[in-house]
């Protein structure tokens, strides 16, 4: 059978065999390590440098918060086809290319001279190269490593992850306040270059042995899908999950939606998409062709269990990485520098946990660690709540941070939780599934996102409206009180401290100072109530995982 040759070809690599443990066995670790960090701090320096790049543009707000929205989508919807080409293509070839269109992006972005530059090269070029990038590195490591090594390389890239998520708002605050935003897409294309040094230890050859067609019909299915999900979810801030908060307008023509928010019809719409989807592969599968998803990975329980809690844990870190600078620059009047510093304790922790616990599966099941660092999540979400505070240092926070990093961690968790999975099924499904465990991955960042950065906001805004409201002595209607908040919302970005403090000078001095206190007081309560969600959150973790298989500690060879 083809699937057996392939087998056999993959374990006849000089990889898998090479007892040295050089530049040459670690190149692929280290080339896809390279390709997961510029993914992951391509958002965060986006994010710290929107001010600058509103300015240098002469655009708004709302139009670079969507060419990052755009950017997601586009990542998201092309994440299943991007995890097949492995199989279609050798993975050198095919990681050596991606590189340079992902480099292409980067200089277009960096280079940008206007708004629709920037939409063409950061979130259309990249967002379609780091599709085919993240799935491709889950699967180089997988085809490259065996055992104790697999677990150490993927070990490396998960805190590779985390330094990126918590180095990414330092570099994008220092190169954007002592040079340019535009530094930031620069030093991405010098990551690029280096990335490329490494491509040539990769292996030449393709996942599968015989040429593989990318199944059309299942790719536009899922971009559609995917596509009316991920939208769905970006919608659901602005006009509510279920119920419209407020008219729907395209244009200038105003749709009438029964009452609903958009959210309800696109994610329904998914669904549904998604559903024929199943379907659809289950008859290309039958005829003998060569699904985008074969339908079997969907009937592979440890698999399943796998991308289950990789989701949920995704879900987690995305509301994390959200919520806590968010608090720190508008409410404790953090810059974005020293937003980086303080979340310094959770990607060293992690960074830390990921390389030096991989040998522990020796004396612990997999299962067990993995739940012992949700666990460890969810202590340090829950110290998180007892030091927020508007003067909270960060001495006072590196605790409760270094306790997120060792759990939510991408140390303790993303490596054992990704080698599980990805162990659970055969070799010629691997590119496959790395697809899937990828998008599933980005609904989860998508919706971890969209649920806790929306009720942040919500319990902020409303914050601020109780609090007027009872100064001033006022009663008013739930729904009155309902267009308040949404007319505060509409008003001004009052979540961050520039727009406060804009507020506020146009105000005498009384009304300031009552202002600021309830300001101060809404942020303050808005982020207690929020991680108190996300510890929830931290326990759906902890539940799905109990359905991951085995307890089974791993007796192979350590490195």
């Amino acid at each position: 059978m083809d699937s057996d040759a392939n087998a056999h070809a993959l374990e006849e690599r000089p990889v898998a065999n090479d007892s040295a443990r050089g530049l040459a066995y670690w190149g692929p670790a280290v080339a896809v390590s390279l390709a997961m960090f510029i993914g992951v701090i391509d958002s965060t320096l986006m994010n710290v440098a929107i001010p600058s790049i509103v300015a240098d543009l002469d655009t708004t707000v709302t139009v670079v918060q969507g060419a990052i929205s755009f950017y997601a989508m586009v990542m998201a919807a092309l994440i299943l086809p991007g995890g097949k080409l492995s199989s279609v293509y050798g993975v050198r070839r095919l990681m050596t290319a991606t590189l340079l269109v992902y480099g292409v992006g980067t200089t277009l972005a960096a280079l940008s001279w206007n708004v629709a530059v920037l939409y063409v090269g950061w979130s259309v070029i990249e967002g379609a190269a780091a599709a085919v990038l993240l799935p491709l590195t889950f699967t180089v490591l997988l085809v490259s490593y065996e055992g104790a090594d697999r677990a150490k390389a993927l070990g490396i890239l998960a805190g590779v992850n985390a330094a990126g998520a918590a180095f990414g708002p330092l570099l994008g605050g220092a190169v954007t306040t002592f040079a340019s935003w535009r530094w930031g897409f620069g030093i991405e294309v010098l990551i690029v270059l280096v990335a490329l040094a490494f491509t040539r230890y990769l292996p030449e050859e393709s996942l599968s042995e015989t040429p593989t067609k990318l199944d059309v019909g299942g790719t536009l299915l899922s971009v559609v899908g995917t596509t009316a999900l991920v939208a769905g979810v970006l919608l659901a801030g602005r006009y509510g999950w279920i119920s419209a908060r407020r008219p729907f307008v395209v244009g200038d023509v105003q749709l009438d939606l029964f009452g609903a928010s958009p959210t309800v019809w696109l994610v329904g719409f998914g669904a549904v998409v998604f559903a024929g989807f199943v379907q659809y592969e289950r008859r290309v599968e039958r005829g003998g062709g060569s699904p985008l998803v074969p339908v079997r990975l969907l009937s592979n329980g440890p698999f399943t269990a796998g991308i289950a809690t990789n989701a949920a844990r995704s879900l987690v870190l995305a509301g994390f990485i959200f919520v806590v600078p968010v608090f720190l620059q508008s409410g404790a009047g953090y810059t974005a520098f020293e937003t980086g510093v303080a979340m310094l304790p959770f990607s060293v922790a992690t960074f830390v946990a990921s390389i030096f616990t991989t040998g522990w599966r020796r004396f612990v099941a997999p299962k067990l660690l993995i739940q012992g660092g949700t666990v460890l999540m969810g202590l340090g979400v829950l110290a998180l709540v007892s030091q927020t505070a508007l003067d909270a240092t960060v001495a006072q926070l590196a605790v409760p941070m270094a306790l997120v990093g060792l759990g939510l961690g991408l140390g303790l968790v993303m490596a054992q939780l990704i080698d599980m999975t990805l162990s659970a099924v055969d070799q010629q499904d691997s590119a496959a599934a790395s697809g899937l465990l990828n998008a599933t991955m980005m609904l989860g960042y998508s919706f971890g996102t969209a649920i806790v950065g929306t009720y942040l906001l919500r319990r902020f805004y409303g914050g601020v409206v109780d609090g007027v409201l009872t100064a001033a002595n006022a009663g008013v209607s739930a729904s009155e009180r309902g267009a308040l908040v949404i007319a505060l919302e509409d008003a001004a970005e009052t979540a961050t401290k520039e727009t406060q403090r804009a507020v506020l000078d146009g105000l005498a001095p009384a009304q300031r100072e009552l202002l600021a206190d309830v300001f101060d007081a809404a942020i303050v309560q808005a982020q207690r109530e929020t991680l108190l969600l996300l510890a929830l959150f931290v326990l759906l973790v902890l539940f799905v995982s109990a359905l991951l298989p085995g307890d089974e500690t791993d007796s192979g060879p350590q490195a």
